[in-house]
């Protein structure tokens, strides 16, 4: 067994292969089959009356995110930068120059 010499019978011996890669253990526990399938509702944003409506005080004209359109007369804006009617009368939308 001191042989430099392989013995006959390890030469037909099995000897695993060179392209077999061992298989690694699971690291973390299996997930759920879906992550997805959840969404907010809508929230409901744009104007709420139309050019030449008739409007009470109160009412709202508007909702937005940040300031989209701006308060023109007799206009209100809200913390949420929504705009309402601050007195009865019709509404006006138009376009500023500049």
């Amino acid at each position: 067994s001191l042989s430099p010499f392989p013995s006959p019978l390890s030469l037909f011996a099995p000897r695993p292969s060179p392209f077999l890669v061992p298989a690694r253990a699971k690291s973390k526990k299996a997930k759920s089959s879906s992550g997805n399938g959840r969404d907010s509702a809508g929230r409901r944003l744009g104007t709420k009356v139309g050019d030449g409506e008739a409007v009470t005080a109160g009412m709202i004209l508007v909702r937005q995110r940040g300031t989209k359109w701006r308060a023109g007369w007799d206009v209100g804006r809200g913390r949420d930068h929504t705009l309402y009617a601050m007195r009865d009368g019709r509404v006006r939308f138009y376009r500023r120059k500049g």
